[in-house]
Order: C-alpha cells, then sequence, then structure tokens
C-alpha cells in the first residue's frame, strides 16, 4: 500500500487529494476519523464494497456504515424523521454512527436485514475533506483484525493491511475509542453501542 503520515494540525492536502484519486478508481484506503481508523471506499463501487466485506467475512461486523459530509446529505440516503434529525443536528459532526431507514439509492450490500443504513459525519478535517472531495459517501467500518479486534496503532494496521488496501492515511490526533452507535430507526432511541460520545440524553 501507499502510506503517507498527516500533519496533526494541518494535514497536506496532496496526500488527501491522493486518497480521493484511489477512491474515484475504485480502490480502498485506511483514513482517519476523530473515533478510530476506518477502512473506506466509495458506496457505489461493487467491486470496492466486495473486497471490504471479505477484508471483514471473519469478524464481528454486522453492518457497514457510511460517511456523509454533511447533515443535509444525510436526506439523500435515509429517510429522517423530524425527531432524527434534530438529535443529528445537535450531535454532528462527532463520534456518533446513527442507524436510519435505508433510501432506495443506497446499495443494498450497506442495508441491514432491517433494511436500515448506519451513517456517521465524523469531526475529523481528514474524513470530512475525503468525503467532499469524493462528491458521495465513503464506507466506514473500523479496522479490526478478522477475530474483530480493534486496531489503532498506525504501523500496526499497517502491518496488517499491507497487501489489502491501495492507500493508508496516518494522523496522530484520533481516540481511539469506536463511535457510539444509536438507532433512530424507530418512534425512540436505542443505545446499540456505548462508545465515543456523550449518550447520557438517551438513557
Amino acid at each position: 500500500m501507499d502510506y503517507f503520515e498527516l500533519h496533526p494540525i494541518d494535514p497536506e492536502l496532496r496526500f488527501i487529494n491522493k486518497a480521493i484519486k484511489t477512491l474515484k478508481e475504485g480502490g480502498v484506503i485506511i483514513y482517519p476519523t476523530d473515533t478510530v481508523y476506518g477502512i473506506g471506499c466509495d458506496i457505489f463501487n461493487k467491486q470496492a464494497l466486495d473486497r471490504v466485506r471479505e477484508m471483514k467475512s471473519n469478524s464481528d461486523i454486522k453492518l457497514l456504515s457510511f460517511i456523509c459530509p454533511n447533515l443535509k446529505d444525510i436526506a439523500k440516503y435515509a429517510r429522517v424523521s423530524d425527531y432524527a434529525y434534530k438529535t443529528m443536528k445537535r450531535l454532528l459532526p462527532g463520534p456518533y454512527t446513527f442507524i436510519l431507514p435505508a433510501a432506495r439509492n443506497v446499495p443494498k450490500k450497506l442495508w441491514s436485514k432491517r433494511k436500515t443504513v448506519g451513517i456517521r459525519i465524523p469531526d475529523h478535517p481528514v474524513a470530512l475533506k475525503i468525503v467532499n472531495g469524493m462528491g458521495n459517501p465513503i464506507v466506514s467500518t473500523s479496522t479490526t483484525t478478522r477475530k474483530g479486534e480493534l486496531l489503532v496503532d498506525p504501523l500496526e494496521i499497517r502491518s496488517v493491511f499491507d497487501f489489502q488496501v491501495d492507500l493508508m492515511l496516518a494522523s496522530s490526533n484520533i481516540m481511539g475509542t469506536p463511535s457510539s452507535v444509536i438507532d433512530l430507526s424507530g418512534e425512540e432511541p436505542v443505545i446499540v453501542r456505548e462508545g465515543a460520545g456523550d449518550i447520557s440524553h438517551f438513557n
């Protein structure tokens, strides 16, 4: 893989543009978010999605979430109730994944059995610059081993995924804790996973 270490305060745009180019060409990348490193690809590229699925095939993955650039964009890919919109407006960008009813234009490979999708807007400049440069969402699934063990050290991630992904952007400013997952697809919010981010208002 191509490997680039980014400046933590002012990440180099030339490296971010390399990641965008790789994604547009159907590649798979690893990139920093505000929580952990994500494995990403264009959600509309079937071959790339299959590669990510294969990489995660034996882990505990249940749903491939994806990153949108902003709240307005989410409505293109999910059905958003008034309550869900107000909740996300208050908390995003931030370390949360929200489960919402899927819109028809989202590839069914990203749907759960309940026809929902997981959506993130991370509070991290690199992830947001990538997805804005792409012009459509990218997959966001954490860097784990096939046993489901989370990897947060960039050099360890590089050694494990060296021959499976095309490019990695390394950055020092991540939490190392997965996002909290909140299901907003029903009438009441459901905490699916307690991770980074304050979830006290959902209890």
